[in-house]
């Protein structure tokens, strides 16, 4: 292949030539190079990227020793916090300049995460599973700022691309041996190597814990490998992975009960998810000639999430003609219906040695089987365009998933006469007829997109593109027809246009500003859950499906960065959601409400941040403010609210989870040769509590973190790691949402009152471990 013309395509060859991935973020020659596309293929100059992309390689990853990439990213990339409102290390609400990537179906998604260009949301409710794939197999992690339509469906605040390790990136094996408090066990193993035309990389992690808080145990079992080829002018990665999953995470407990029980205490149990997945992907590209490059992927997936919670009850004791049973909220006028008998069937008349007053919870189930495939396919051009370099991206992608759903809520007795009781559900064999869901889903994504980077002249490079998305749901109650039932068929489609600029001031300073619009069309999991008159339990019962409007997102965004030793960023950021979905809580639990659009929301911002090699150490902090607000007036339901329900959100109202105020410094000090020694300090501000949009309660207050790490090379194979999370043991919690505590707790609390809910964060907890090379 001839020598060619722009210097990103001599970094590409020179990439190849090393055995470097060309599609990976990668520092070559000090020119960092990343995709413009989940696809990436040829890359630009990020210096070129008329936005914020914050990057980190797979060996810092591992030297951060976070227990999964949600952890890192919490710590170490500006603009992120975490809420645990699961209180999983593997399922935490990951947000970013207020835009949300979460497991729980509840929560509006703002992000979308691609794998070696594959979309990883998952299809039903556009939610990301962080178990998935493990932490120490990804080479790279860009994180791209705004409303990018080249990212496609729910890219609304940002970005994530991930690169996976391969055979030429990853030339070694490992053996990994980790233990800590609570249970914390991990075992690693990773190997990789390369002939110079065909390699191979593998992975296998297993981690089991017990947890901090009470009965909750988890174990994470995951498995991944990637084959390579490279050719002259092309390569080749098939990627293959599964996991086998069970993560417990009991959420959010009563803020006084942690005062009576201690933080570790839990509300009900259990709440239990698993994971299983199965993914092969194939992904390349190919130079047709010198200009020329053909960039793609094709994969299958299926994923199978399955859901156990134990809860409180909103069936209680009435009488129906003189005979025993359950009615909703206790109203003779709405019975339960028992699945598998009479619909006036009482509980007297099925069973007459139960109780109905000991009925007081439920377990609730669940099954999302998500079975989904597609392809993406780009050309590169790199030409002139009347004599000025140009980098032309044309690309079409399509996504199906066929996916199927089912829940049962199961009526339960509740341990909770005593301050000894455990609070845990015990089913009593029979269930609920109208909160059986059986739904068959099918979802279509089409993309085409192109975006046009033009060099004008040495200081200035102008960018422009756009994406026509085209999205299908077709749903198919496989329980009821017609009138009430799930059934609903939608179609949302949109041009986004995205346009911006970077201008060398000089060569340690530069400017860049973007607009940008992208749009997010409901998921089936909102639009089965969108009637006010009917709200359901998530991720259980779904109702009849009002249409909901899609997302659409307009950002603006520009900054100043500059630097050579010492790098910085001051960036302004602005969006302005049309639209948005949010979930109405309408019920004693948090998890009970529906979909809505609740027309605008905006997140305006300002972000600094520094990074510096300092002889022996390496430095970066960063301050990100932001105002996240409704700009449109609505009623919130909130019937958990202090001071009542239905309650009026004024434009400017903050919007609760999100702080005003984040700040992180980190640090790496090289003590000596075989000693290193870093540190991570994290303030979160306060934030208002789910179920108070209209800004009228006392907050959540803020906190810092400081964790500490340490590595130890004791030979050139061996090296020792240690590390120490929430180092002065700090009383926090990430997350709060208003609930109904007294009917759980009054038996054994009498007069208690509190319906503040908070996830807690987890105390002081050590680790350590050893990493072995051959």
């Amino acid at each position: 292949m001839k020598k060619l013309q722009f210097p990103v395509r001599t970094l590409v060859l020179s990439m190849m030539a090393a055995g470097l991935p060309a599609q990976a973020a990668t520092v070559l020659d000090g020119v960092t190079v990343v995709g413009q596309t989940p696809v990436h293929g040829v890359g630009v100059e990020a210096s070129k990227v008329p936005a914020r992309v914050q990057s980190v390689s797979g060996e810092a990853i591992t030297d951060g020793q976070a227990l999964n990439l949600a952890e890192h990213l919490r710590f170490n990339f500006s603009s992120v916090t975490v809420n645990d409102a699961v209180n999983n290390p593997y399922q935490p609400d990951v947000q970013y300049r207020g835009f949300t990537a979460s497991p729980l179906l509840g929560l509006p998604q703002g992000l979308s995460v691609y794998v070696n260009g594959v979309r990883f949301n998952e299809p039903f409710g556009d939610t990301v599973n962080w178990d998935l794939l493990p932490e120490d197999s990804l080479d790279s992690v860009n994180l791209f700022s705004g409303s990018n339509p080249l990212f496609g469906q729910n890219t609304l605040g940002g970005a994530l691309s991930l690169r996976l390790k391969n055979g030429f990136t990853h030339q070694e094996n490992d053996i990994e041996l980790a233990f800590g408090e609570d249970g914390f066990l991990k075992t690693q193993f990773q190997s990789g190597n390369n002939n110079g035309e065909f390699g191979y990389y593998v992975i296998g992690n297993y981690v089991e814990e017990d947890g901090w808080r009470d009965q909750s145990p988890s174990d994470v079992r995951q498995l991944l490998g990637v084959f390579s080829w490279r050719g002259d002018d092309s390569s080749l990665n098939l990627t293959a992975a599964t996991n086998d999953n069970t993560l417990v995470g009991n959420g959010a407990v009563p803020f006084d009960l942690m005062d009576i029980e201690g933080r570790e205490t839990i509300y009900t149990y259990p709440d239990r998810t698993e994971t299983q997945l199965n993914f092969l992907a194939l992904d390349g590209d190919h130079w047709v000639n010198d200009n020329v490059q053909l960039a793609g992927n094709v994969y299958y997936r299926k994923n199978t999430i399955t859901t156990l919670n134990g809860d409180d009850s909103d069936y209680e004791e009435c009488t129906i003609l003189g005979e025993e049973t359950l009615c909703e909220d206790g109203d003779p006028s709405e019975p339960v219906e028992f699945l598998g008998f009479d619909d006036d069937d009482t509980l007297e008349d099925i069973d007459p040695t139960l109780d109905p007053d000991d009925i007081d919870g439920t377990v609730n189930t669940s099954e999302t089987k998500q079975e989904s495939a597609g392809f993406a396919l780009q050309s590169t051009f790199l030409n002139t365009l009347a004599g000025r370099e140009n980098q032309l991206i044309a690309g079409v992608s399509y996504d199906y998933a066929d996916i199927s759903f089912q829940s049962d809520t199961e009526f339960a007795e509740l341990r909770n006469d005593t301050p000894a009781d455990d609070r845990g559900t015990e089913g009593v064999g029979l269930y609920d007829a109208e909160s059986r869901v059986r739904l068959d889903t099918s979802v279509r994504h089409f993309g085409l997109y192109f975006s046009d980077t033009v060099t004008v002249n040495d200081a200035l490079d102008l960018t422009f593109g756009a994406r026509y998305n085209r999205t299908r749901i077709k749903m198919n109650d496989l329980i009821e027809d017609g009138a009430g039932s799930l059934d609903g068929s939608h179609t949302y489609d949109r041009i986004n246009p995205m346009a911006g600029l970077t201008y060398s001031i000089r060569p340690d300073l530069a400017l860049y500003a973007s607009y940008s619009e992208s749009s997010r069309a409901p998921t089936p999991a909102e639009l089965s859950c969108a009637d006010p008159a009917d709200p359901c339990k998530l991720p259980n019962g779904f109702v009849s499906d009002p249409p909901l409007e899609q997302v659409v997102a307009k950002s603006f965004e520009a900054g100043l960065r500059g630097g050579s030793d010492i790098r910085w960023h001051a960036g302004l950021f602005h969006t302005t959601n049309h639209d948005d979905i949010i979930f109405q809580q309408a019920g004693g639990l948090p998890s009970e409400g529906y979909f809505t659009n609740v027309g605008k929301t905006r997140r305006i911002g300002a972000e600094l941040e520094l990074q510096a090699q300092l002889s022996s150490v390496r430095l970066s902090a960063g301050y990100t403010w932001m105002k996240a607000t409704f700009e449109t007036p609505f009623v919130s339901f909130s019937p958990n609210n202090p001071l009542g329900g239905n309650r009026q959100v004024s434009d400017g109202d903050r919007i609760p989870g999100l702080p005003e105020h984040i700040f992180k410094v980190a640090a790496q000090w090289q003590a000596t040769n075989k000693l290193s020694v870093g540190t991570e300090v994290n303030y979160r501000g306060s934030q208002f509590f789910r179920g108070d949009e209209a800004n009228e309660n006392e907050k959540l207050d803020g906190y810092t973190l400081v964790n500490l790490r340490a590595k130890y090379q004791a030979t050139q194979n061996i090296e020792v790691f240690g590390r120490v999370s929430n180092l002065f043991d700090k009383d926090y919690e990430t997350f709060g949402v208003y609930g109904e505590a007294d009917e759980v707790l009054s038996d054994a609390y009498p007069g208690f009152d509190d319906d503040r809910f908070v996830g807690p964060g987890a105390p002081r907890t050590v680790s350590a471990g050893v990493r072995m090379k051959f």
